[in-house]
């Protein structure tokens, strides 16, 4: 998602999807862990040399445990943000402000992305 490109749009109206690029798993409890592979040449000798992990796991907090199977390519941001509202209520606030930070973080560490929302 390109700034000037998209300068105009509402992040709202945008219809997220999860990335192909990182293996997720979903506990019975909906627990959700996203697995990066620590690829390149520094992290191949930490491996092997400092016996680091071959996938770091991200955990996700109580509210991406519930976003994240909301992210369908079907429902927008907006929309989302509202089942999030009916979900939390007050614990939500600043419903908005924060979805968008939240939705924004995911897509800088590319674990989704957008498709256009079909008219």
């Amino acid at each position: 998602m390109k700034k000037e490109k998209n300068k105009n749009q509402n992040l709202l109206d945008f219809i997220p999807i999860h990335s192909t690029k990182y293996r997720v798993e979903i506990a019975e409890n909906g627990a959700v862990t996203i697995f990066i592979e620590n690829k390149g040449l520094f992290n191949r000798i930490a491996q092997k040399f400092f016996k680091k992990p071959r996938y770091s796991q991200v955990h996700l907090e109580e509210f991406g445990n519930f976003i994240w199977p909301l992210i369908d390519g079907k429902k927008s941001v907006k929309e989302i943000a509202d089942l999030v509202h009916e979900r939390f209520g007050e614990k939500a606030e600043p419903l908005y402000p924060r979805i968008s930070m939240y939705i924004k973080m995911l897509k800088n560490y590319d674990f989704i992305d957008f498709v256009k929302k079909e008219n």
